[in-house]
């Protein structure tokens, strides 16, 4: 008669040494549930870290959620593996781990490794796999094309439980599949380059909006399937739409079925709350300078990057693990070795993640939510630098959204908020965000933000636009700001999808269509995206009238274009432009086009004179629509 669980290991002695020294990367296919068959019978191999645990079993309906009849075996080199192999059970079954403590409690934890979890609120976790016949392999070939630093960039930011639901219910949130046959078409005819999905780990509490995980390597059963999950990916993919995925390796929340101590101690996270929680997350760090730990987060990172297709992982709440005291207050944190704030530990992390990506997968980016001026964020390590693709640019962000909440009476006032990111733009690779964290929380939406009546929060609205696909970086929008959501995001619901029969709201989802079209047409805009070569002021103080004007440069200067913003809702007649060549320069963009909802002030082609202005010997005399904006580009 066969025992209830049978020795057996996937691990090897290397495998082992690669754990437990923080450099195996690929521990998903070695820990959590794995179907396999031995001796002509089928079973599931079940793995777990558990060093201080005193017995650990696993439970599920196959014994009635016995903790005493299918109990593992922990291995003998002192790794703290549990393993073993139960038989007659296989994909779909639910389980979870039964964990004794030397303190006699019984724990029952969810797998940290497991491919699928209960919908939430429920939390035993399922046998699963991830295989996936994919039909991506164009994309897959090509993929460098479209994800290198000197290609457009333009991303759009959803949260795929509220992007849309079930209009005929709008409590039933959509499948992967069901937004897939909505998503990729609308994306594709918005033009954006990628999507960027906000956290799809399990997570139980739905309003965290997927940042609070207890299921790092499981996508969230709320939608579907795993394979559902990939079809969604596929689709974008076919599509030639990259697909961007926001990842937590900065704290995870304290249920009892999930990480937080894990097997009785502080396993995953910092015995030492100086250093172990987050005071405004009310969660909980993991520990950097575990070896082990490590191994589970860069595996994690790219378990995604493989088994799903990802094409970049942006990571969120960079600099709440770069510093020690980031949100403490003097006494609440202790100095590393050298009396320094900065978090030593978590340094190396980052390091060994952004080179572990780009080693096996050259042709993603990471992209870091990082909001203080840590230097280098975007250098490689080789060079001390963190080694990210790219940067959010937090600055850019704050400053661009405080000045268009001003009065254009009062803009002379504060013109240096457009103006001064141009002094640190080149320090690192940028992408300017307006993302979901700008519109909840009493921030309001991005339209109900800009100044005046209903006609100039569009018309602010369409500059602003303009001034960030015009201007040096990469570009982020979060869903429902190319059609001008009125209230704030809110998770529970759909976005309101009727205001786009409403002119205002339609035509500037026809603007923002147009902006895309245009970042992607013109080189200028996105081939030196990152360096000062591709950037220079022709306007950059005139206060009084609130006016900007700057050219964008790319490889071929025949590509160059000029960009002239007028922030005021003044028409500005014969307004004096300094251009860097003679000729005709040609109007390839106007944001004021009755189409995109404007005032219909036109301007045709502009034949440069013989003027001195603005350091140039060439000028064109311009009329500037009000609150908008113009791009030129020479003909002849």
């Amino acid at each position: 008669m066969s025992k209830p669980v049978e020795v057996f290991s996937l691990f090897t002695d290397f495998d082992i040494s690669l754990f437990r020294s923080g450099k195996h990367y690929r521990l998903y296919e070695k820990f959590g549930s794995q179907t396999v068959f031995l001796n002509g019978r089928q079973g599931v191999y079940f793995a777990v870290w558990a060093p201080n645990a005193k017995k650990v079993s696993v439970v599920g309906n196959f014994n009635g959620w016995n903790p005493h009849s299918h109990e593992l075996f922990v291995r003998w080199d002192e790794s703290g593996i549990w393993e073993g192999v139960i038989f007659n059970i296989g994909i779909g079954e639910l389980y979870k781990y039964s964990i004794e403590t030397h303190q006699g409690d019984i724990l029952e934890k969810s797998d940290p490794f497991a491919l699928v979890l209960e919908v939430p609120p429920k939390t035993a976790s399922m046998v699963s796999t991830t295989w996936y016949q994919w039909k991506d392999e164009k994309w897959m070939r090509n993929r460098n094309e479209h994800n290198r630093l000197d290609r457009p960039f333009a991303v759009y930011e959803l949260h795929i439980g509220s992007w849309i639901r079930d209009p005929n219910d709008p409590e039933r949130l959509l499948t992967y599949r069901e937004i897939a046959e909505k998503l990729v078409p609308y994306v594709k005819s918005m033009g954006f380059t990628h999507v960027e999905l906000m956290p799809i780990m399990e997570h139980p509490y739905y309003p965290s909006w997927g940042y609070q995980i207890t299921g790092y390597f499981a996508a969230t059963s709320r939608y579907g399937t795993p394979q559902e999950l990939m079809y969604l990916i596929e689709q974008l993919h076919k599509h030639d739409i990259g697909v961007i995925l926001d990842w937590v390796p900065s704290h995870f929340p304290g249920d009892a079925h999930g990480l937080y101590r894990f097997d009785g101690s502080a396993l995953y996270e910092h015995e030492d709350m100086r250093k172990g929680f987050h005071p405004d997350w009310k969660s909980y760090i993991f520990n950097y300078g575990r070896n082990e730990v490590r191994s589970f987060l860069i595996s994690n990172a790219l378990f995604w990057l493989e088994r799903y297709h990802i094409d970049g992982l942006r990571v969120d709440a960079v600099a709440s693990m770069l510093y020690l005291d980031y949100s403490r207050n003097a006494g609440e944190w202790e100095p590393n070795e050298f009396g320094g704030r900065e978090n030593l530990e978590a340094v190396h992390f980052i390091k060994e993640f952004n080179e572990a990506v780009y080693a096996n997968y050259p042709d993603v980016q990471t992209i870091a939510e990082e909001s203080t001026s840590w230097p280098g964020v975007c250098k490689p390590t080789y060079d001390n630098g963190l080694g990210f693709g790219m940067k959010w640019m937090m600055g850019w962000m704050h400053d661009t959204l405080n000045y268009f909440k001003e009065d254009p009476i009062n803009r002379q006032y504060h013109h240096d908020k457009l103006t001064f990111s141009s002094v640190y733009a080149f320090h690192e690779h940028f992408m300017l965000p307006l993302s979901h964290d700008e519109v909840v929380y009493g921030k309001h939406s991005l339209i109900n933000k800009m100044a005046g009546d209903e006609w100039q929060k569009f018309a602010n609205l369409r500059a602003l636009y303009l001034y960030m696909y015009t201007f040096s970086g990469t570009k982020l929008m979060f869903m429902g700001g190319e059609f001008g959501q009125l209230v704030e995001w809110n998770v529970n619901q759909s976005l309101d999808w009727h205001l786009i029969s409403e002119a205002p709201h339609k035509g500037l989802m026809s603007y923002v269509k147009a902006l895309n079209m245009l970042y992607k047409s013109e080189p200028a805009l996105y081939e030196k995206a990152f360096s000062g070569d591709g950037f220079e002021w022709l306007e950059m103080g005139d206060t009084q009238q609130s006016v900007i004007a700057y050219i964008r440069k790319g490889h071929d200067k025949n590509n160059d274009v000029v960009v002239v913003i007028n922030l005021t809702p003044v028409v500005r007649e014969n307004y004096r432009l300094g251009v860097p060549s003679a000729g005709n320069w040609e109007v390839i963009f106007n944001s004021d086009e009755m189409n995109y909802h404007g005032s219909g002030v036109t301007i045709g082609n502009i034949k440069s004179e013989p003027i001195h202005w603005m350091h140039k010997d060439n000028s064109i005399a311009l009329t500037l629509p009000p609150l908008g904006g113009l791009v030129l580009k020479l003909t002849t």
